[in-house]
This record gives C-alpha cells, structure tokens and sequence, in this order.
C-alpha cells in the first residue's frame, strides 16, 4: 500500500518540484512502511532514505522507489542534498505540521546553499490522507472488527469489584490477540463520578452497580486506526441514567443522519448539538462530535463548532457526542463513519441500545 503517485499528482497544485515526507504518517502513507526515515517524491521518481534498523524490512516491502540507507558518509541531509542536485527541485514541499524548528533548520542550511526554497505543503498530503481509498477503509474496517471482538468479550468480563485499570488491560489483550499490531491510544476507561471525564484516565477504583461506565478504545490493522466507545450500565440505571444515555444517542443518529460528502463539519455538529441543547444539556457537551480517523486517531478535517471544511467522499469521520455531568456521570457512544455522496456509511456493528450488565 503506497500513494506515491497521488503525492506526485498534486505536485503542479503546490507548484513545488518535490515533496518531502519526514513524519511517521507522511512516510507510512507515501511508501506503506513504518519505520524512520525520509521519502523524497517528484513527478518522475521517489527516493525512500531510512537506516540499517529498517532497511533490510524496507526492501521487502516498499514499492514505486528507489532505497537508499543512510550511515555515516552518508546522512540523511546529504542524500537529500543529492536527490535535490540530481532531481533539478528547485522547490521542496515539506510537512510543516510535524516537521520540528531543529530538523528544519538543519535541512535549511542543506538546500539554501542550492539555492532552493522550502514550501510549506502539509495541506498536500493533508488533502490525500482526508480522502480514505478502499484499500485504507478496508484496513479500518478489519480493525473496528477487532475492537467490536474486544467489546464482546469485555461484556463477559465486567463485574463488581472489577477496576478500571483491569477493563482496560483486558480491552487491549484483547484485541492484540485478535490481530491488532497496536493500539490506537490508551484506552479510557471511567465509571460511576469519573465519567465525567471525556478523557479520564483508568483508575484503580472498582466498578459498581448503579454505576455508567464508559470505554473508549481503538487498535491499529494494517497502519490504520479503529475508534469506538461504548457507554454501559452495571445494574439497573436511574430514570435519569436512561434519559441522559437516549439524548446521546438521539444526538448521534441526528448526526449521522447530517453526514455526507459535500457538507461541513461544522454542519454536522450542529445537528448533534441541537438535540442535546434542546433536552437541556448543552453546557455537558464541550468537545466537538467528531474527528477524521486514519492512519493517526486524529485527523482532518473535523466535525466540530469551528470547521468549515466541505467534508469529501471517502472522509472517514468519528461519531462522538457525550453529555458529561460533573462528579456524577458521562455518557459517550462513538462509532465512524464514512462519508458517501448521499450520505455515510457507518462502520460501526456493536449495538448502541443501553447495555445493562
């Protein structure tokens, strides 16, 4: 899997000779391979540069460059140099968004003696990366699977007096035992009072009857991401347990159902947030409804209060709305969706009617 020739597509958009692939998602979604290193891409060649920790691997998996390994006579900066000599770039994009003020300005001393301009040109691959392609869903999708595995068997394992900490470990064994190569993030884990935490971290307090509790997790397949949360009841919830968790999730279908190529982030929050200000909530709800995801958790563009972004065919965008009442409880339900012309299709299987364990 490589997108070399996309990259290389959009170089005449950019009016820049080259592009420059430092960071790891840049490198991964240019030549398919994670390891460290620097790929070099123009409309004729593409050049990979990366260690002996990686090279022997590279060369069994990277196609469509030429692959050079970097050691002492040979640094990173000096085979950039040469490529740029032998290229003719006279103009070289680079990935601003990652690219640190250090690295930059050792690679700046490297192309100012050739008299060549650095271009900042992350919204090049920003734009591919938004725009997911059947191989990339398909990997997306394998991973969602193994997190709805995962889910599956965590509903077998929660009980009282079982800790957060725990849920998350057996969340994470889990997946990786059904196939993941990693986690997306640290899974959340929160329950009863921190559930209100859209981002607690999983403690070592035991979960109780009575009590929500809110998972949020993901793993990784084939360099992309899954994302899901599900919020669960241990014993019988409150009515208004039951109100709080059917706002969320009345809010989550008004979204989807705004979902589709064509239409802005922004939008798309907006149906979500309506719902949940008009049972009364709004000010529980303060993070956005939802964030591109691919081969990083977080991606572009987002559906959030400020993004205006026309959402394109093949975005692959998270689900999220939460209601989060301080010291007592949270409830988030996230799934992701994949934006088609006449709507989204959501990826997401594990039921979202309330779970009572």
């Amino acid at each position: 899997m490589n997108h070399l020739k996309q990259i290389a597509a959009k170089l005449p958009e950019y009016e820049i000779d080259a592009m420059l692939l430092s960071s790891a998602p840049g490198e991964f979604y240019g030549v398919g391979f994670h390891g460290e290193g620097y790929v070099v891409v123009t409309a004729n060649e593409c050049r990979y540069f990366t260690d002996s920790r990686y090279i022997e691997a590279a060369e069994k998996t990277v196609t469509g460059a030429s692959i050079t390994m970097t050691d002492r006579g040979h640094s990173y900066p000096a085979l950039i140099q040469k490529s740029i000599n032998e290229l003719g770039i006279r103009k070289l994009g680079f990935e601003e968004g990652y690219m640190t003020v250090a690295e930059y300005k050792r690679l700046e001393g490297v192309v100012s003696e050739l008299n060549v301009e650095m271009v900042p040109a992350q919204g090049l691959v920003n734009g591919l990366r938004a725009a997911k392609d059947q191989e990339e869903l398909d990997a997306m999708v394998q991973a969602q699977r193994i997190s709805e595995r995962a889910f599956d068997e965590i509903l077998k394992f929660i009980k009282p007096g079982v800790t957060e900490k725990e849920i998350a470990a057996k969340l994470e064994y889990d997946m990786l035992r059904f196939g993941a190569q990693k986690m997306s993030f640290d899974p959340i884990v929160v329950s009863g009072p921190n559930g209100s935490l859209p981002h607690g971290v999983p403690s070592d307090k035991k979960v109780e009857n009575g009590e929500f509790i809110t998972m949020d997790f993901g793993c990784i397949y084939n360099g992309y991401c899954s994302d899901m949360t599900r919020t669960v009841a241990l014993g019988e919830p409150t009515e208004e347990m039951r109100k709080v968790y059917n706002v969320v999730l009345q809010a989550q279908l008004a979204g989807l159902a705004a979902s589709k190529a064509g239409v802005t982030g922004k939008s798309i929050d907006a149906a979500a947030r309506k719902v949940i200000e008009d049972a009364g909530y709004g000010e529980y709800f303060g993070h956005g409804y939802g964030h591109s995801v691919g081969i990083e958790i977080h991606e572009a563009p987002n559906a959030n209060l400020r993004d205006e972004t026309l959402m394109p065919v093949g975005a692959a965008v998270s689900a999220e709305p939460g209601i989060y009442l301080p010291g007592r409880f949270g409830v988030r339900i996230e799934d992701v969706a994949i934006m088609t012309e006449d709507g989204c299709i959501d990826i997401t299987k594990a039921p979202k009617d309330l779970i009572v364990l």
